[in-house]
């Protein structure tokens, strides 16, 4: 999967953003993505305690049903910063959490050092200990579920965005709090949607370089869902090309944990500035790091503003972020994927992977027009392949190398 997060807008009342049915539609057929990662909050799911708000869920509905006209994989996301709305963040109603732990609070910027905060921190610890309040939070996941289980494009749920220990060790944290709150979730949306795959996340201390302390789980058909960004570049400096290195370095580390859980690795979140230094640079890093694992990723995000929004407040698109962000990549792999890469300089794109004969569906590659104006030629020994709009069809017929491997390349014509 390759698309973006439908949306920063989206975690606060009304809930929802700018986007009606032809912008899911430009997703797919403009920009070549085939996802997205659809935030939703629990205040807008349960506002008031066992109390659950059917018309939101009836509009989630209706745009999930977008998704589906447009060709886009959807996976539902369950969104936090800083706990929840009490501490003007977004996630948990405020109903959650002692009315005094947020008359207390001071909000600081930038945003994220607000996790320091002791009543912010105090609420986390609550969420982690109360069977009580997981029980209420599997309950909205599960009435999620219930109410869109029936749409063929929503193929699974990320349980909580960036989870944060609390007053726990963070060494502690993932294995004595988070594994057993994602047993619960998965087990109650699942009694829903019992085909849907889980999309977990590590602590959020993943994102300051922690490796993850998450082991195997007792249930299967599980994503890794870290997400990728540079500390540097976060802190609003731009983006060091000297990172590069660094910055593919670990999303081959986050490779490796999706592997030892037995999971498949989606990288929920990436983004930065169009207006920041090195911006082409740290997406093409991204672009190629995720490419060297094939990895799946999602930009953040589909927005209208001068952050890290697709578009500008005006809704005129970011040449700086979207010539970048535009590229082929592969769909669909009759097989397992080995790697991707693309070469800007001549718009030459490579994809190999080692084909598995068991599988009667084709390999299918998004490639851009946007990417392509002016066509593309196709190099590949023993395949077939047919272009269609804005893809390209193959069937693997034999193994183009000694190892068993088939590699094709388009170059721009």
């Amino acid at each position: 999967m390759r698309g973006a997060n439908l949306a920063n807008r989206h975690k606060h009342p009304p809930y929802f953003s700018f986007h009606e049915i032809a912008d899911y539609q430009v997703l797919r057929d403009e920009w070549g993505m085939n996802a997205i990662r659809f935030l939703m909050t629990w205040s807008a799911i349960e506002p008031e305690r066992d109390v659950y708000d059917a018309a939101y869920l009836d509009e989630v509905a209706k745009r999930l049903e977008w998704a589906r006209e447009a060709g886009l994989l959807v996976v539902l996301d369950m969104h936090q910063d800083v706990y929840g709305e009490g501490f003007d963040g977004d996630g948990a109603p405020r109903w959650t959490c002692d009315e005094s732990r947020y008359e207390d609070f001071v909000r600081r910027s930038p945003w994220f050092v607000n996790y320091t905060n002791e009543n912010v921190i105090a609420c986390f610890d609550e969420l982690w200990a109360s069977d009580a309040l997981q029980a209420h939070y599997v309950e909205a996941w599960r009435r999620v579920a219930e109410r869109v289980s029936d749409n063929p494009a929503v193929i699974g749920f990320d349980v909580i965005n960036e989870p944060h220990w609390g007053s726990s060790e963070t060494s502690e944290f993932e294995g004595n709090a988070l594994s057993p709150f994602y047993e619960k979730v998965v087990e109650g949306v699942r009694s829903a949607a019992p085909e849907w795959l889980a999309f977990l996340e590590p602590s959020v201390s993943r994102n300051l370089g922690v490796p993850t302390k998450l082991g195997p789980f007792t249930f299967d058909n599980v994503a890794y869902a870290p997400h990728s960004y540079n500390a540097l570049a976060e802190a609003g400096n731009g983006f060091d090309p000297t990172q590069r290195d660094l910055l593919i370095k670990n999303l081959k580390a986050l490779s490796a944990e999706a592997r030892a859980l037995n999971a498949a690795l989606w990288i929920g979140e990436y983004g930065g500035r169009e207006d920041h230094p090195g911006i082409t640079e740290y997406m093409d890093a991204q672009y190629d790091g995720a490419a060297a694992v094939a990895a799946s990723t999602m930009y953040w995000a589909y927005d209208r503003d001068d952050s890290y929004g697709l578009l500008r407040p005006d809704g005129s698109e970011k040449p700086a972020l979207l010539d970048v962000l535009v590229r082929p990549y592969p769909k669909r792999v009759a097989g397992d994927p080995i790697s991707y890469e693309f070469d800007e300089a001549t718009d030459t794109f490579t994809a190999t992977w080692l084909p598995d004969d068991t599988i009667d569906a084709p390999t299918v590659l998004a490639v851009p027009l946007r990417r392509y104006p002016n066509g593309y030629d196709v190099a590949c020994d023993g395949c077939d392949f047919e272009a269609g709009d804005g893809e390209l069809v193959i069937t693997a017929l034999s193994a183009s190398s000694a190892d068993g491997l088939i590699t094709i390349t388009l170059t721009a014509q």
